[in-house]
């Protein structure tokens, strides 16, 4: 349930607010739009985005049309009470390009990565399941089976232990590293997503 006090909202002169869509379970962001008080309070009633066309000046159902609905899970209000921020469970594509995120054109890249990465991680690992592809390990793993991928998991979780006995941070990685991958091939073949595990650990921890 909503706990937002409309008061606090601070539209601008149209009478719109920035609204911004985050996938809730990799923390993607997928757009940015608009929503005035109408969009906003059918957005709380329903638990499906709604949004204020700009160029058509009408309201309208993020993917009424397509069937590519947001579901919004969360939401909170920035500290200046000009930007919402919603979380959402996102069927299909977000942007009208096809693309899963409008962000979809990199303009600095670095090659390093945040946890965020688990969930492209999980998303390869359900193509490469769907679509296997010649020489692929991860291919490989699931025409194995489940016994194949939990062998390799339990050699991957004794071998992160013994590098957590020896001072090099760098074998520690690399084998946390290997021991994640296999974990997160385990969990889709066995169709458990890492959202669920999140959740777990949310219920447990909260």
């Amino acid at each position: 349930m909503w706990d937002l006090d409309l008061s606090l909202v601070k539209f601008d002169e149209k009478g719109l607010i920035c609204a911004i869509a985050q996938d809730y379970e990799s923390g993607d962001v997928l757009m940015q739009a608009y929503m005035n008080r109408e969009a906003l309070e059918k957005t709380m009633q329903t638990g499906y985005a709604h949004y204020y066309s700009r160029s058509r000046q009408c309201l309208w159902k993020k993917g009424e049309t397509s069937g590519h609905l947001q579901r919004v899970l969360g939401a909170a209000l920035d500290c200046d009470g000009d930007c919402i921020l919603m979380q959402v469970e996102q069927t299909g594509a977000a942007c009208h390009t096809g693309n899963r995120s409008c962000f979809f054109r990199s303009l600095l890249a670095d090659e390093r990565a945040g946890v965020r990465f688990l969930a492209e991680l999980e998303r390869i690992a359900a193509d490469r399941r769907e679509h296997p592809a010649e020489g692929s390990y991860t291919s490989y793993l699931f025409e194995k089976g489940v016994d194949k991928i939990a062998k390799k998991l339990g050699e991957e979780a004794v071998e992160t232990v013994i590098a957590s006995k020896n001072s090099d941070a760098k074998e520690l990685i690399e084998e946390s590293a290997d021991l994640l991958y296999h974990l997160i091939v385990l969990l889709e073949e066995k169709d458990v997503r890492l959202s669920e595990i999140c959740t777990e650990l949310l219920l447990r921890h909260s």
